[in-house]
């Protein structure tokens, strides 16, 4: 077996790849750029070595600093993760040329597979299902806007050395194709370096489903069943679970044996992902296979009890398979959630910045579901703008999916984040909306339930319950630490401007009971555990166990219990009558202007002093995180001002364009 490796990636998947090898008796080698110096994985690697600035294109993807790297440390085989080089076959020849091993598929795999047109080509000839489309290369627009009209619309425009969900787009119209296919060309060359573009049919309410595939050097294949990915935001992949609420058996097999012919038919000899898109009807076209370890690996491994990061460094060492595909079984059910840098309650932008707070998640057993975290940062860390903004991968396992979904959930209250915007209140809103309860999810699932995005949900009874007991308690807290000899026990409870009146009461077991006036009912509050400073307030309601995200705010709190958010406020009623007359505060008007939604850079500003702008016209292009946001105008207008040039950074609110 090797004695040391080197992990060419950053992050959570490199503090994954460790634990592995640590688990191994394997050392390890974490390269790094200069914006993660004092990283996670570099505190964790046996040895470290600097490979170059900030930016991925001067460090992370350069093959030469690399193999430099390997030469210096003594490491006998790099394991790229995902992103970066792990898809790069000219990278995976040049380390087998230098007597290196990669630790993962062989580059005529890569090769085959990895070029987005010949994959399907070859796919086709292996008996696999197959999404109708042009897979030869496209050259102008108006090449595009023809063929698009030869399929019929919509139309799936991608990059062909695209992946992660950058350099893809839907277009439902001429306008749309003409538009996007230039995005996407621009896109791929900044992300990628290969402009190269194909179109496909896009099928109609379709959901993800990808099949794990595992191979050796032996010429065995094994599929590790499926993972269902519909949640899915910019065609970026948001929660997965394993196996998928759609599939039967015979479904599940046909899926599994088409995946098996593949990598067969390419030789495939590591972990990989036959990916497709299924209709609803549990009709299934093959999408593209991805020649490396997936960000969701983990609920196969949560399902299956493998360890593909194992098995990946077991065949690039020449083992066979240790299992034949009857040995394999699914075993209860796995849901991920990607906790992102990013606001969904400013369209899922991302956001950059220190992580001033990070409480996670207790890993492991929870009596009635089990968590897992993959996580690459600590309290403290900087959240930067050159990667994907990716903090982490909760998980959580159950006996049956309600047990998965009931896990997660859980864990995500009990995860709290400060200093960056993150998407942890839009994930529990999934947990707890019965469309997704149900299994019915699609691919557009973000934009059927939240078609003017998300700003949270309305609390439910049980999180109005949840709202008034916990600022009750922190105020009697509150109250017992300042000395106030009131003794007062009737109050009543402001949700924003909703009054609830309740009379308090401590039982034999110092429990904080709660009447709710005119509902002939109390709460039972048990187990608090808060103090002032806490971000998070626990206790268990009627028996039940909870955690809410608190702060205190000038005359009262914000409580955060997973989607519903509110302003709280404990008041005597005399104070109380007083508030139900004060006028709320009107919002300041800014539709005349065009802001920047998040820290980047400007790619364009196609517009000008004087200009007459159509509503739907582009008047900004910001690009942040490898990706270009076109900002476009609400309303017919006049352009009275541009405040910003093409390569100007900006920040989150920056104004870029004025209307009269």
């Amino acid at each position: 077996m090797f004695s040391k490796i080197l992990i060419a990636n950053r992050g959570e998947i490199a503090v994954r790849i460790i634990k592995t090898c640590r688990r191994m008796g394997i050392a390890t080698v974490q390269v790094y750029s200069e914006a993660d110096v004092g990283s996670l994985a570099v505190e964790m690697a046996d040895e470290a070595v600097l490979i170059g600035p900030a930016p991925a294109a001067q460090s992370y993807l350069l093959a030469d600093r690399i193999v430099e790297a390997v030469r210096q440390t003594g490491a006998e085989a790099v394991h790229p993760g995902f992103g970066f080089l792990s898809e790069n076959a000219g990278f995976a020849r040049r380390l087998r040329d230098e007597g290196i091993a990669f630790i993962g598929p062989n580059p005529e795999a890569i090769e085959a597979m990895g070029d987005k047109i010949s994959s399907k080509k070859l796919a086709a000839e292996a008996g696999v299902s197959t999404v109708p489309g042009h897979m030869g290369l496209i050259e102008t627009t108006a090449e595009a806007v023809k063929i698009a009209n030869q399929i019929g619309y919509p139309i799936m425009i991608k990059a062909s050395a695209g992946g992660g969900g950058k350099g893809i787009r839907v277009a439902h119209s001429d306008a749309d194709m003409a538009e996007g296919f230039a995005a996407v060309k621009a896109e791929a060359q900044n992300a990628f370096g290969d402009d190269r573009v194909f179109l496909e049919k896009f099928i109609v309410d379709p959901r993800h489903i990808e099949i794990q595939v595992l191979g050796d050097k032996h010429g065995n294949v094994v599929h590790l069943f499926e993972r269902e990915c519909s949640i899915q935001r910019r065609n970026q992949k948001v929660i997965e679970e394993a196996p998928s609420p759609l599939l039967d058996e015979a479904t599940r097999a046909a899926m599994g044996a088409q995946a098996v012919a593949l990598a067969k038919a390419v030789n495939y000899d590591s972990a990989g992902t036959v990916e497709f898109v299924a209709g609803q009807d549990k009709s299934f076209f093959f999408l593209e296979m991805n020649t490396r370890l997936q960000v969701e690996h983990p609920v196969t491994e949560l399902i299956t009890g493998v360890d593909l990061v194992e098995q990946m460094i077991r065949s690039a060492w020449g083992e066979k398979l240790a299992f034949a595909q009857k040995d394999l079984a699914i075993n209860g059910w796995a849901i991920e959630s990607r906790v992102y840098a990013e606001d969904p309650y400013r369209g899922f932008l991302p956001s950059i910045g220190r992580l001033v707070r990070y409480d996670t998640a207790e890993e492991g057993d929870q009596g009635s579901y089990t968590v897992r975290n993959d996580s690459g940062v600590r309290e403290g860390d900087e959240i930067s703008m050159f990667y994907d903004p990716m903090i982490a991968k909760l998980c959580a396992w159950g006996e049956t999916r309600d047990a998965a979904i009931d896990g997660m959930a859980r864990a995500l209250e009990d995860t709290h984040l400060q200093g960056v915007g993150h998407n942890v209140p839009f994930l529990a809103a999934v947990m707890d909306q019965p469309r997704f309860r149900s299994g019915q999810i699609s691919t557009s699932y973000i934009k059927d339930e939240f078609p003017d995005g998300f700003h949270g949900l309305a609390p439910d009874r049980r999180q109005t319950d949840i709202l008034i007991a916990a600022a009750a308690a922190m105020n009697e807290i509150l109250t017992e630490l300042s000395g106030d000899p009131s003794g007062r026990t009737d109050w009543i409870v402001l949700i924003g401007q909703e009054a609830h009146g309740v009379t308090l009461s401590y039982d034999d077991d110092e429990a904080l009971t709660l009447e709710l006036a005119g509902e002939d009912r109390a709460l039972r509050l048990s187990d608090i555990d808060w103090r002032p400073g806490l971000a998070q307030f626990r206790a268990e309601l009627d028996g039940e166990p909870f955690t809410a995200e608190v702060a205190r705010v000038a005359d009262g709190f914000v409580i955060r219990h997973r989607a519903a958010k509110a302003r709280v406020r404990v008041l005597t009623p005399a104070i109380a009558a007083l508030y139900a007359r004060l006028p709320e505060k009107q919002a300041a008007d800014t539709s005349k202007l065009i802001t920047s939604p998040m820290p980047g850079l400007v790619v364009a500003i196609p517009v000008a002093v004087g200009q007459e702008v159509k509503t739907g016209e582009t008047v900004a292009i910001i690009e942040a995180m490898k990706m270009q946001n076109i900002l476009k105008a609400e309303r017919d207008g006049v352009v009275k001002a541009v405040s910003a040039k093409a390569a100007d950074p900006v920040a989150a609110d920056d104004v870029l364009v004025e209307f009269e």
